[in-house]
């Protein structure tokens, strides 16, 4: 059997016989440097840091362009570091799905410590105090989701450890939000500077750690831009690790129901653009595929992801996907009618007013979601969760474009023919019947009771849903005029074919 352990990696043959590629590093002397001078903390010890950031850093390990690793921290779920890293001794397998339908295999040992955010632990919180006291540390980095930054106690806790930074010396650090959320740095910022100020005003710390944590020459809070879908452990790639012959392959459920396992599995795309503030230095990550820009070209990334190259098509698979009764985008892009839809919406109506970062091609991106990512089979989103809080993500994902057209004098909302199609489905979808004439549940949304309610014409009229008053041309006109086609058993697959 294979150990996914230290002691277990000593067999490197028994390993490497069944296709693992590992460390090429002496992983007990990286981690005796880590541990004396840490450059790099993570907060959130979650699926995609395990199959990105620490996949980045494993690289440039074996490459020596690095010689310290990473040190993962979590503060919701303690049993994730408690029942996986410790047991483990911090190495992950990751598994990265290919659309040629193939499957690299590869221990990553680039984390090798693991830390529980807890305040009432003291040997823990003393462990991190050590860690952000240490003059060596660059980067204290997140990936806890954007309402994590909303959660009190746990940022109660950051700060405090920011606080034992500024009175270790006032050593420089970058802050960096690594969640996929618009403009993540200044909601991380907003987050740290609002507790920070109420902690001066109180007297719990004095007013120049307030100054500390706004001075940008010492703490920094870079943008970024995030894509990497890292879907839940998948039990076909458990079932291939297990017939390799690794030991305890299953996935551990939590008491907060978070499932870990000894493996990540990842689809081989990634993008991570970074504005390049690091008042401590930094490490070559780019060697390692991270992008290092200034800021406005970040804001740049995010839009052409949100507004034109991925979420839009997302949102409009997930719209007709739960209409026609699909459980996977990879099935749905099986469907000649859907993948059409998709390609057209990116292509023909998209990228007529896409932001060119230039950093990263649209162009190239695109064609890497239509033809590599969306129908990668071995990535098992459905359309249901990515029709969670569709009203929330309308006015960026289809909004953004119809501003767009409006406003340049060599388009028109008239030239538009998909997304008045999307935006039909959406007022389909809201009477949860299917092409089929069956009920389905629609997927969570918080404004989904309160636009069922409503007439497609008073839906229409939501500035505040579709981003842009869609009564000011022909649009809301055009939407409806689908939107009634769209109605009888089969008449969604009819007019489909039809666009």
């Amino acid at each position: 059997m294979l150990k996914l352990t230290n002691e277990g990696l000593k067999d490197r043959a028994a390993w490497e016989e069944k296709g693992y590629k590992l460390p090429l590093y002496d992983r007990e002397k990286v981690a005796a440097n880590t541990k004396e001078n840490p450059a790099w903390i993570h907060f959130g010890a979650g699926n995609i840091f395990r199959a990105f950031q620490a996949n980045v850093c494993e690289e440039l390990l074996n490459s020596g362009f690095i010689d310290t690793g990473l040190i993962v921290a979590e503060g919701y779920d303690y049993e994730i570091i408690e029942k996986y890293n410790r047991p483990s001794d911090n190495l992950s397998i990751l598994a990265t799905l290919k659309a040629d339908g193939t499957v690299e295999k590869k221990v990553i040992g680039s984390i090798v410590e693991s830390c529980i955010l807890d305040e009432e632990n003291e040997k823990e919180i003393e462990r991190l105090r050590e860690i952000f006291r240490a003059p060596s540390l660059q980067i204290v980095s997140f990936t806890i989701t954007e309402k994590g930054y909303k959660t009190r106690a746990y940022m109660d806790k950051v700060v405090g450890l920011l606080l034992e930074r500024f009175k270790a010396g006032k050593l420089p650090v970058s802050v960096v939000s690594m969640d996929n959320c618009s403009h993540n740095g200044d909601k991380l910022k907003e987050a740290v500077t609002e507790i920070a100020n109420e902690w001066a005003e109180s007297g719990k710390c004095e007013k120049a750690f307030v100054d500390y944590i706004n001075d940008p020459s010492v703490v920094a809070f870079p943008l970024t831009m995030i894509d990497k879908i890292t879907p839940r452990p998948d039990d076909t790639i458990r079932e291939m690790i297990e017939a390799d012959g690794v030991e305890n392959a299953a996935p551990i459920v939590t008491s907060k129901n978070t499932y870990v396992a000894p493996f990540v599995n990842a689809e081989e795309t990634e993008y991570l653009v970074i504005e390049d503030k690091f008042p401590n230095g930094r490490a070559p990550y780019e060697k390692g595929g991270f992008v290092f820009t200034d800021r406005e070209t970040v804001d740049k990334t995010e839009k052409m992801k949100v507004c034109t190259c991925l979420n839009p098509l997302h949102t409009a698979l997930a719209i007709y996907g739960c209409l026609l009764g699909y459980k996977t985008i990879h099935d749905e892009m099986d469907d000649e009618d859907l993948k059409r839809l998709v390609t057209k919406l990116g292509k023909d109506e998209g990228m007529k007013t896409v932001v060119d970062p230039k950093v990263l091609s649209p162009a190239d991106f695109l064609d890497a979601v239509l033809t590599k990512r969306l129908p990668n089979p071995f990535m098992p989103d459905t359309p249901q969760r990515i029709a969670c809080d569709t009203s929330q993500k309308l006015p960026i994902r289809f909004g953004e474009t119809i501003k767009a057209y409006k406003k340049a004098d060599n388009l028109s909302t008239e030239d538009l023919k998909v997304i008045p199609f999307v935006l039909a489905g959406y007022l389909r979808y809201l009477e949860g019947i299917d092409d089929e004439g069956n009920a389905f549940e629609q997927s969570p949304d918080p404004l989904l009771d309160e636009l069922k309610a409503l007439s497609p014409e008073e839906v229409l009229k939501r500035s505040d849903v579709f981003g842009t008053d869609l009564y000011e041309d022909s649009l809301a006109e055009r939407v409806l005029d689908i939107y009634k086609k769209l109605q009888g058993k089969g008449s969604i697959r009819r007019e489909l074919k039809a666009i």
